[in-house]
């Protein structure tokens, strides 16, 4: 059955909505991963936190704040490199 020019267009829209819904849900679980990981280290960079050394744990969560940047297709989100703790 062959689409007319009105239903062949409405097709490809409804494929371009899902890839960006795909996408939109793949960013949003990134960062929901990504936010739990800065929670978990939100006392290491404290004032008062024990730990000397607050460097490492700062540039770990800058860098686990920039993880989004630049990322525009689900291949990109899927390809992140996550950023390993110090100490890890």
């Amino acid at each position: 059955m062959d689409l007319t020019s009105e239903e062949e267009q409405a097709r490809l829209q409804d494929i371009e909505n899902n890839k960006s819904d795909y996408f939109n849900l793949k960013i949003n679980d990134l960062r929901i991963t990504r936010n739990g990981l800065l929670a978990e280290t939100d006392w290491r960079v404290l004032p008062d936190s024990p730990i000397a050394d607050k460097t490492a744990w700062q540039t770990y969560r800058t860098e686990l704040r920039d993880l989004t940047n630049g990322l525009t297709t689900v291949e990109d989100v899927e390809a992140v490199t996550w950023p390993t703790k110090p100490g890890a």
